[in-house]
């Protein structure tokens, strides 16, 4: 799949996750939430799992089309140490012997574009320079997946450096739609993280 049909599938599936969202949160005539709290909580958590989901297929598509011979947007072709004769060769390549690639492990997909790309072009340095909000975007995905004590401690921790305070028994669904304190437009955190997503996503496939 081109870099540029594989960066606008990404930002369709992202788009179609805030509008979900949206909707979630309208008001009827009496301005009223049209949803219940609920339903709100689980939709939102729900969309943002699908934002993350978004993310990982954009970086397995990418990466396969990129193995193959596929040039960036700008026309570049990064230089690849493999040369796998078509995609279906190229993902069994990258799963290797495992049942499964884990595209959310970023330490892992930083490790195999360096392996198959000189210099990890073109995921490097974009990938490391989010690295941060990468292991952020992990704890809200695990968050969502499933419930523990270590992945609420995680997300209460997570909070508390995002918010600078403690957050005791903080909710994804609080953390994702709280303003973001280091937002000058007043974003929420989930949009300040979809930003970033999405910054890298373009400068990755612009190449």
């Amino acid at each position: 799949m081109p870099a540029v049909q594989t960066l606008a599938d990404f930002r369709a599936s992202v788009a179609q996750c805030e509008s979900l969202i949206a909707n979630a949160h309208r008001f009827d005539a009496a301005g009223a939430p049209i949803l219940p709290q609920i339903d709100l909580e689980q939709i939102t958590v729900a969309a943002f799992l699908n934002m993350f989901i978004a993310w990982e297929a954009f970086l397995e598509a990418s990466i396969h089309e990129h193995m193959i011979g596929g040039a960036t947007i700008g026309g570049a072709q990064p230089v690849r140490y493999v040369n796998p004769p078509n995609l279906a060769v190229a993902q069994k390549m990258v799963t290797g012997t495992m049942r499964y690639f884990d595209f959310a492990n970023h330490d892992n997909v930083r490790k195999i574009v360096n392996l198959y790309f000189e210099n990890g072009y073109p995921y490097e340095p974009h990938i490391s320079s989010i690295v941060s909000e990468l292991n952020d975007l992990r704890t809200m995905r695990n968050a969502s997946a499933h419930i523990s004590s270590t992945t609420q401690q995680a997300l209460e921790s997570l909070a508390g450096r995002i918010f600078g305070a403690p957050s005791p028994d903080v909710s994804l669904y609080a953390l994702l739609t709280a303003p973001d304190p280091t937002s000058a437009n007043g974003d929420t955190v989930l949009v300040t993280y979809r930003r970033k997503l999405d910054t890298a996503a373009e400068l990755i496939s612009n190449g």
